[in-house]
C-alpha cells in the first residue's frame, strides 16, 4: 500500500484501536498547542511554523521539526521500493503522537496533518479565513464525532468536534485537527470526494441528510476501527 494512503488527513494511524477498548476521546489537551490557524503566526494557513505543502523542501522542513523545542521525537518512514516519506512527530514532553508531513517524491512537502488541542474555535477561524465551502461528517463513538470543514481555497481541511451525530455545529465547536494541502491534492479531494456544500451552523443530522454534491470516492476520515 502505498504511504499516501495510511496518512492522517484520514486519522487512521492515530485512532486505530482495539475492538475490546473504549474510543479516545478525540478532545486531548496533551496534543498539540498550537493557535497559528487565527494568529497567522509565524506564517498564515496553509504554511505552519515555515513549512508550505507545495513549496517547502523536504530536507527544509524536516529541519524545521527538528529544531523546534515544542516538538518531539520526529521519525520517518519510507515508502518500500519507492520515494515516498512520511514523518511523525509529537508535542514536546507528551506521548501521544500528533502530527505527521508527507512526501510524494521524496522532495518537496505535500501534505501536513496537525492533531491539535481543543483551543480553537471554529467561529474564530472563519472570522479570520471567511466561509468554507464544503463538509461531511465523520461518526467516531456514540458522543463524539468529527465534521470534516473544507476551505478549498486556502488550502486545508479542518477537524471539527461535534458531541456525536445528535450534536450540532456553532461557533464555539472546538478544532481538534487540520490538514493542509498543497493545491493540487485540495483539487484531487474535491473531484473524487462526497460532501455537501457548507449552510452554516446546523446539527450533524442535518447535514447527514442534505443533497451530497461530489463524486463519492475518497472517504476524509474512516469510522473507528477501519
Amino acid at each position: 500500500m502505498r504511504l499516501r494512503f495510511l496518512l492522517p488527513g484520514l486519522l487512521a494511524l492515530v485512532f486505530v484501536f482495539a475492538a475490546c477498548q473504549p474510543p479516545p476521546e478525540l478532545r486531548d489537551p496533551n496534543l498539540l498547542q498550537d493557535t497559528s490557524l487565527i494568529s497567522d503566526e509565524p506564517c498564515a494557513a496553509p504554511c505552519w511554523r515555515g513549512i508550505t505543502p507545495g513549496q517547502t523542501s523536504w530536507s527544509e522542513a524536516l529541519t524545521i521539526v527538528e529544531d523546534d523545542p515544542s516538538l518531539s521525537d520526529p521519525t520517518t518512514q519510507q515508502e518500500e521500493d519507492g520515494v515516498a516519506i512520511v514523518a511523525e512527530f509529537q508535542q514536546a514532553n507528551t506521548e501521544t503522537a500528533c502530527c505527521q508531513m508527507y512526501s510524494e517524491d521524496g522532495e518537496v512537502v505535500d501534505i501536513m496533518f496537525l492533531r491539535v488541542a481543543p483551543n480553537v474555535l471554529l467561529g474564530d477561524v472563519i472570522d479570520a479565513k471567511g466561509e468554507p465551502a464544503y463538509l461531511i461528517g465523520s461518526p467516531f463513538s456514540d458522543d463524539q464525532a468529527v465534521m470534516n470543514i473544507i476551505f478549498p481555497t486556502v488550502p486545508m481541511v479542518l477537524y471539527v468536534f461535534v458531541e456525536g451525530t445528535t450534536g450540532s455545529l456553532s461557533e464555539t465547536s472546538e478544532i481538534i485537527g487540520v490538514l493542509y494541502l498543497k493545491q493540487d491534492e485540495m483539487d484531487l479531494l474535491l473531484q473524487t470526494s462526497e460532501l455537501q456544500a457548507w449552510e452554516g451552523y446546523q446539527s450533524y443530522q442535518a447535514y447527514e441528510e442534505s443533497e451530497l454534491e461530489i463524486t463519492p470516492s475518497v472517504t476524509l476520515t474512516p469510522t473507528p476501527g477501519g
